[in-house]
């Protein structure tokens, strides 16, 4: 079985995406530096192979469409990093509560600067999940990584089953 390391960003910031896409060594969405590169010294545009595959979504309810349709194709995400505040639509809690109801394997990092909903609320409307951990904004690259790394992991394990 391949690795899948497949993450969905749920966030409404498209900087906090573009934040991400550093993180785990994507290409910026929008990458003029290597466009102008290859314009000015005429060679093509270096990109980076990734060993993760990252999906963006600006609103909870996107992104339930998204783990929808990659279980529908049988390519899953292991980890999804929904923030807690995305006006006008669902909270980070909401969102979660849908997508474990799609796909209750899917593990989850809350990334969250503050939110409409108390930790307290959030952690006994999730409780029964032993999937979740909170990342704090402003997040250290590293520690970012090094959860995604973890909980990819755990998401493996878990698809493996008991041995």
């Amino acid at each position: 079985m391949n690795e899948n390391r497949r993450i969905l960003i749920v966030d409404d910031l498209p900087s906090i995406h573009e934040d991400f896409r550093r993180v785990f060594g994507q290409p910026a969405q929008t990458d003029g530096l290597s466009r102008s590169e290859a314009l000015l010294f005429g060679a093509p545009a270096v990109t980076r192979e990734s060993p993760y595959e990252l999906d963006c979504a600006s609103q909870g309810q996107e992104a339930l469409q998204k783990v929808v349709r990659a279980l529908a194709e049988s390519r899953p995400y292991a980890l999804a990093i929904v923030d807690m505040r995305m006006p006008p639509g669902w909270d980070g809690v909401e969102t979660i509560e849908h997508l474990w109801r799609e796909d209750p394997h899917l593990q989850v990092a809350i990334c969250t600067a503050f939110s409409d909903v108390s930790q307290e609320e959030a952690s006994q409307r999730l409780a029964t999940h032993q999937q979740l951990v909170v990342l704090h904004k402003p997040f250290d690259a590293h520690q970012a990584l090094r959860l995604a790394q973890s909980l990819i992991a755990r998401w493996h394990e878990k698809q493996a089953g008991p041995t």
